[in-house]
């Protein structure tokens, strides 16, 4: 099988919600589970920190990412959705899926799909957690591609959960108040299981906090601890003063990405670097 093949054979012969929409949503997890047990589960196999929320969550999966990278671990990196190539979305250590890995997966999988059936979206994680695990990554950041509950990602158990924010986001399926919304992306929130919280709001904090309560697992709000301030910006780098509960941590800190939202984004990054700091022996000078 070619590459172009194989690529045809996932946006063609699959359900894919940008082709049928909402019938391709699958209400629950038994596909994905299915695929991880044909495969051996390979989710078991590596370390993961798995990312939901409705807005922020794939610039503080690549930010994570790139942490995790410059602390020399081999790092995965499962996003969605891609923009030009469709192995934007499983990356190690920045460097996209091979075309030969993908081509020789979806032949592999392609008995297993006739009967199973699974959509676009339940066989492209299924790729990524089978390559993760090959490769042997250190760890992998997973962001989760619709909401969390039954997101085809919430088979993992992470060292860490993380949601970014909540706001109005495929209604169709996670409901029509921000609670709702709230109680689907607490699904990832796994017993024991630490969690991370980007963005306190009054409408869904408290649906958090229960969700914590309920699994046992520690929760701090990112926000509530880091504060950041924007100094300057250059071509390539913003400037960010920061603070941790009101004393200064850093003086000047420089980012490489750009745009005003990354000033919300980084206090999730920085209160997910020291939860996982000593468990993947990261060191400050990886955040800059």
């Amino acid at each position: 099988m070619t590459y172009k093949e194989a690529l045809d054979f996932l946006y063609s012969q699959l359900p894919m919600f940008q082709r049928i929409g909402p019938a391709a949503f699958k209400k629950d997890l038994t596909r994905t589970r299915a695929l991880c047990e044909h495969l051996g589960h390979p989710e078991r196999k590596f370390r993961s920190v798995h990312i939901a929320g409705t807005n922020g969550k794939g610039s503080v999966s690549n930010m994570l990412a790139a942490v995790c990278s410059a602390a020399g671990l081999k790092t995965g990196l499962y996003t969605s959705p891609h923009y030009k190539d469709f192995r934007e979305r499983i990356r190690i250590d920045g460097a996209l899926m091979p075309k030969r890995a993908v081509s020789r997966f979806v032949e592999a999988m392609q008995p297993l799909c006739a009967t199973l059936e699974p959509s676009f979206f339940e066989l492209t994680v299924a790729m990524a957690f089978d390559y993760f695990a090959r490769q042997e990554v250190d760890v992998a950041i997973i962001e989760t591609g619709l909401g969390g509950r039954l997101d085809s990602t919430n088979v993992v158990t992470p060292l860490l959960s993380i949601i970014t924010n909540i706001d109005y986001d495929h209604q169709q399926f996670l409901g029509d108040t921000l609670p709702e919304i709230a109680a689907e992306k607490a699904g990832i929130i796994k017993l024991g299981i630490p969690v991370i919280i980007g963005q306190s709001q009054p409408e869904t904090d408290a649906v958090f906090e229960k969700k914590a309560r309920e699994t046992g697992s520690p929760i701090q709000f990112a926000d509530r601890r880091f504060q950041v301030t924007p100094l300057r910006q250059n071509d390539s780098h913003v400037f960010y003063e920061v603070k941790e509960n009101g004393k200064v941590l850093f003086k000047e800190m420089a980012l490489n990405q750009l745009g005003p939202y990354q000033q919300f984004n980084l206090p999730t990054v920085l209160a997910a670097f020291y939860s996982l700091r000593k468990t993947l022996n990261l060191e400050e000078r990886n955040l800059t």
